[in-house]
């Protein structure tokens, strides 16, 4: 009898045990299994949800800002800031303090967002969780946005002014911007991500190409809004006329500067091109190096073709106000797309990640 007790008791301890559950008739070994399992890392879904929304209300945004500039309503509320005209009501305003006071309110109601979502992070996440410090970043950009368009109004940056002050300021608001957006864009996606989301649990995979391509990306959207600056302060009648002020003499300096734009867009379409063909060739298998997310390499092909289609119509049309929105909308939604493309192709998990 002992050496049938002694043989079964070392079958059952040799036997593989499921990581989940215990096949055992004892409840104190499932309980102890149970206990014993490691602790979720995931976020909840509301959060989740939350901080893509964030980043929807901001794009939405930062596109009326764009229709801010386009109609030139920056001095829609004066030299007063936050405050418009100095007062909180408006009686009887115009349309450009219209379009400026609803930037304005929406702005206001994107800090309130911002502040929730950070505190949020902090509250449902580890402490080693990635996206605290995206959404520390989120929030200090915030606050950078907001001191950079209140020096462009208190500065007299708005309407018809053309001062070199003017582009400096606004080309550091769109740096600005696109920075806070890829904040956000990885604040949700750290949120959202299964694995690799704590410090110290990602693979950096072959950065290089995908660094490059959202470093020009970026020069490209700064070139954008000054040459969209130009569009605005030196309208043109026709097409011609426009083409020809690129290469006058007599030209103001921002529409000398406007050939850069499309210049680097293309410089940019190429390294996206690339990004998104090396992505959609990678044939990899295993824990270590899962598949990249071929439908964002897709959709940043995509976008890319529909920004070029707007670039194309926005100086054939003369750069109408709701196409550069849609311009900028676009290249929103393709900066999104690229820095998650670039998340998900480059920072992977490591082995054992879940």
């Amino acid at each position: 009898m002992l050496r049938r007790m002694t043989h079964r008791l070392l079958s059952v301890a040799a036997a593989p045990q499921s990581p989940d559950y215990n096949r055992t008739s004892d409840p104190r070994v499932i309980t102890a299994v149970t206990t014993n399992a490691a602790p979720a890392t995931r976020p909840p879904g509301s959060l989740r949800r939350f901080a893509w929304g964030v980043l929807a209300y901001n794009v939405a945004v930062i596109v009326w800002g764009s229709a801010v500039r386009a109609t030139s309503s920056g001095a829609g509320c004066g030299d007063h800031w936050p405050l418009c005209n100095g007062t909180l009501v408006q009686h009887h305003p115009a349309i450009a303090t219209l379009i400026e006071f609803a930037h304005r309110a929406t702005s206001g109601i994107d800090l309130v967002c911002v502040l929730a979502l950070f505190f949020w992070t902090f509250a449902a996440t580890p402490r080693s969780h990635l996206a605290r410090a995206c959404a520390v970043a989120v929030l200090v950009l915030t606050f950078n946005e907001a001191l950079l368009g209140a020096l462009l109004v208190l500065l007299g940056h708005t309407a018809q002014d053309r001062s070199p002050a003017r582009a400096v300021y606004l080309a550091l608001h769109l740096t600005n911007t696109l920075l806070l957006l890829a904040a956000l864009t990885l604040t949700a996606h750290f949120l959202s991500r299964h694995a690799g989301a704590m410090r110290g649990t990602l693979l950096i995979r072959a950065p290089r190409l995908a660094l490059a391509s959202l470093i020009v990306t970026l020069i490209v959207g700064v070139t954008g809004s000054l040459a969209a600056l130009g569009d605005t302060l030196y309208p043109a009648h026709n097409l011609l006329t426009a083409l020809t002020q690129d290469f006058s003499s007599s030209s103001a300096w921002l529409l000398k500067i406007r050939w850069l734009h499309p210049a680097l867009s293309l410089i940019a379409a190429v390294l996206i091109v690339w990004l998104a063909i090396r992505t959609l060739r990678i044939q990899t298998s295993g824990p270590s190096h899962p598949q990249p997310d071929r439908s964002l390499a897709t959709g940043v092909l995509l976008l890319l073709v529909l920004q070029v289609l707007l670039g194309i119509a926005d100086v054939a049309f003369l750069a109408p106000t709701w196409l550069q929105m849609s311009h900028l909308l676009g290249a929103d939604l393709l900066w999104i797309t690229l820095v998650l493309l670039a998340a998900g192709t480059c920072l992977i998990p490591r082995a054992g990640e879940d």
